[in-house]
């Protein structure tokens, strides 16, 4: 039955889409989001209805879509140029079937990123793409949230749509994405015009985000720690009664504590201690191995290089005997262990140059929000004043993120490249907002003078 659900809703917008082709560009994002196709039993998960919404997505907008304002930016040239890099890495990658597959959607995810800002020419396509990206997210978040305040939560415990951890379903994933995506959340509070300013919107909001800061608990994912705490220092800059937002913040948190189970308490301990706990040791060894590698390799060694790995690192061994704790350290010797982070899984798979692109992309990102906020910040027109907003949601998500990369492996993540393509889309759309306004005050100038030339004129 939830296959024909699924199904139905698919070709549905499909259908919409002949007389609206952005609609397509949604429904990837949805699927590619969701995976409605990994939901399903039976019917659904035989049908290729990702591939068939991606080439509606392009066709549609080849065919069908207006082209208005389309233009070629300097960071989709540089998804371009890691595309066109991570082809060629993956041709001489150390392990090519590994590689193969792992190709087989980054160059998806890259390409879609790369064709997104070619769609959005209008507010309303822009805040679409955000409420998708909202909305998306919010399905896995919500069943999320219950679950763990249910008591169904724990790490590598908490089951969720898919039985995979992969992807966005991946519990620290998960974890950067929700509270990432808090600040847009909240955008459209305010500045919504799919779903006006309202009580309820509000109410929704504030549930979704609960929800949001439910899951690093649930999955007791401690990059979902560090993320909360760089959201709540990133909206001290947006907050005018920071000692309050600060007061308010702490008490919110000490009287969560009482709730918090106590598998969530060890686990988030080995944060101070990471030399106690295998994983973060591990991230350590790893680190240390890829620096020793690409300097033998500097253009990296494709993607799953990190396959190749073989280290040994000390671990403390604690054994408790009555009121007595000795401490032990043994050495341990591990193999094939992922980078656990995004810098370094770009520095082993891409080498430098792909380090520099991928830093360039989000680096530029930044510093594009930061420049939109400050250009645009104080508008008071309505069909301005959404736009600083936007900007700052955006470099608060962007920021997120890049705390969450510096501890997993998702530097081709396809929500946040498509957060990257939102943020392109924002900028062009800024542009031509400024290129339209400093044309027509041209205009008005050269009236001026032609004016001012013909009174002289008849004057003498």
């Amino acid at each position: 039955m939830i296959d024909l659900v699924l199904l139905a809703f698919i070709f549905y917008v499909l259908l919409l889409g002949l007389k609206r082709p952005f609609l397509w560009v949604l429904l990837y994002v949805y699927i590619d989001i969701l995976a409605p196709q990994r939901i399903g039993y039976s019917l659904i998960s035989t049908m290729p209805v990702s591939l068939i919404a991606f080439a509606a997505a392009f066709g549609g907008w080849l065919v069908l879509d207006r082209k208005e304002g389309a233009r070629f930016t300097v960071r989709q040239g540089l998804m371009l140029a890691l595309l066109a890099y991570c082809w060629w890495t993956t041709g001489n990658a150390d392990f090519p079937a590994e590689a193969a597959t792992k190709w087989d959607w980054v160059w998806k995810a890259l390409l879609f990123a790369i064709f997104l800002p070619f769609t959005l020419s209008t507010r309303a396509r822009i805040e679409a793409l955000g409420l998708m990206l909202v909305l998306a997210i919010a399905t896995i978040v919500i069943g999320t949230g219950m679950k763990t305040v249910l008591g169904g939560g724990g790490y590598q415990n908490l089951k969720f749509f898919v039985n995979d951890n992969s992807g966005v379903y991946e519990s620290s994933t998960l974890a950067t994405v929700a509270i990432g995506l808090i600040p847009l959340i909240w955008w459209f509070t305010r500045h919504g015009t799919v779903f006006r300013p309202h009580w309820l919107v509000t109410a929704f909001a504030a549930a979704l985000t609960f929800a949001c800061l439910m899951v690093p608990i649930g999955t007791e994912a401690r990059t979902g720690l560090l993320c909360i705490a760089a959201l709540g220092v990133l909206l001290l800059r947006y907050t005018n009664k920071r000692l309050m937002f600060i007061a308010a913040a702490g008490a919110l948190g000490l009287v969560a504590l009482p709730f918090l189970p106590q598998s969530y308490y060890d686990r988030m301990a080995t944060l101070a201690a990471p030399g106690g706990d295998e994983s973060a040791s591990t991230r350590v060894a790893v680190w240390e191995w890829t620096l020793d590698y690409v300097a033998e390799k500097p253009l990296g060694g494709g993607f799953d290089a990190y396959r190749s790995n073989r280290f040994a690192y000390v671990m403390p061994v604690k054994e408790v005997d009555g009121n007595t704790t000795t401490v032990t350290y043994r050495e341990v010797v591990d193999e094939g262990r992922a980078f656990h982070s995004s810098v370094f899984e770009l520095l082993g798979e891409q080498g430098w140059p792909g380090l520099m692109i991928w830093l360039a992309l989000h680096g530029l990102g930044l510093w594009q929000m930061e420049r939109i906020y400050r250009r645009w910040k104080g508008a008071a027109a309505e069909e301005e004043a959404w736009i600083a907003p936007f900007a700052a949601a955006l470099q608060m998500g962007a920021l997120v993120y890049l705390v969450g990369a510096l501890f997993q492996g998702i530097g081709y993540q396809p929500v946040m490249l498509m957060l990257v393509g939102l943020q392109i889309g924002l900028a062009s759309y800024c542009a031509r907002i400024d290129s339209a306004r400093a044309g027509h005050e041209r205009s008005i100038k050269r009236r001026t003078a032609i004016d001012s030339k013909l009174s002289g004129a008849v004057a003498a």
